[in-house]
């Protein structure tokens, strides 16, 4: 993640105003322009921490000489009671920003956090957790990178990195081999080109689409599964299944196509994880690691008095 880079900046200052509007009243209203403070972000529960720097750059983009002390590195783990950062900052700067930081940083290490919980509980296997596209509008980025944080690994990005073929698809093409066949044809060239006009924003990815692009099918049954294999598929993604069910579907899988990369998604909790991670799957997807991950429940203290 670049920390740096213009997105992160426009995205903290739109987080900011956001917040501000017009000014903080109650700040500029008793706490006096020069005065600065230090403080402590400390840990109530176990956390496993993501996104420091993001809440560092806020503090900056109002107080240009804030200061943050890293205690506990990204991906690190802190117990009850860790702090996992010291501030020396402006006092109002501290105050305005206190709630945009935290709010920014109790979400993505609540992410990293219990995806963790999800890797450990499937350590048992060489299966991989990884994540899906159930994010927040314009959180993307961030809460994959929690996810990696966590010990997870990345799904596709968008829409423009992978062709994910699912049910709805399926019933618009009319069968699984049909879906194939389309998204083949597109990437030689002699498919029905999409109409980009309204999303020319997104033009320039047209010339990075080649037969690279991983192709993967959604399938719910056996039969959709033999379909998938007989059509070469390059990637199975198995959806909704018992874990005995899935575990039978990656055998087959298995014995059919040695190199198709096999991914079981839907229904996985941390309780049957491991179930689902015995089934012998390249990866598990879970929606929760980002739709569903608690906050993490972090506090800013002040830790001393005023400096003048």
């Amino acid at each position: 993640m670049d920390w740096n880079s213009p997105e992160i900046a426009f995205f903290v200052q739109a987080a900011l105003d956001e917040d501000i509007g017009a000014g903080d009243l109650t700040a500029r209203a008793i706490v006096p322009g020069d005065l600065r403070m230090r403080a402590q972000i400390v840990a109530r529960r176990q956390v496993v921490v993501a996104g420091l720097p993001l809440a560092e750059r806020v503090f900056r983009a109002l107080d240009g000489a804030a200061r943050m002390e890293t205690r506990i590195a990204e991906g690190g783990e802190g117990a009850a009671d860790a702090v996992l950062a010291k501030l020396d900052c402006g006092a109002r700067a501290l105050l305005t920003g206190e709630r945009t930081a935290l709010n920014l940083l109790c979400h993505l290490s609540g992410v990293a956090t219990l995806t963790r919980s999800f890797v450990r509980a499937a350590s048992g296997s060489n299966t991989k957790i990884r994540d899906t596209r159930k994010t927040l509008p314009l959180l993307r980025r961030l809460e994959k990178y929690a996810v990696r944080m966590g010990g997870g690994v990345n799904h596709r990005m968008g829409l423009y990195d992978a062709v994910l073929i699912k049910e709805n698809h399926i019933a618009a093409a009319g069968s699984v081999r049909e879906t194939l066949r389309r998204a083949r044809a597109f990437f030689r060239g002699s498919g029905d080109m999409p109409e980009m006009t309204a999303y020319d924003s997104f033009a320039p990815f047209a010339a990075q689409w080649d037969e690279a692009v991983p192709i993967q099918v959604e399938v719910r049954n056996e039969a959709e599964t033999r379909e998938a294999l007989a059509e070469g598929v390059d990637c199975l993604l198995l959806d909704n299944l018992r874990p005995d069910e899935a575990a039978r579907l990656v055998g087959l899988a298995r014995g059919l196509r040695p190199g198709c990369v096999l991914e079981i998604s839907g229904g996985v909790t941390l309780e049957n994880v491991e179930a689902y991670a015995a089934a012998g799957a390249d990866y598990i997807a879970v929606g929760a690691l980002t739709h569903s991950a608690p906050a993490a429940d972090l506090s800013l203290l002040v830790e001393s008095g005023p400096r003048l």
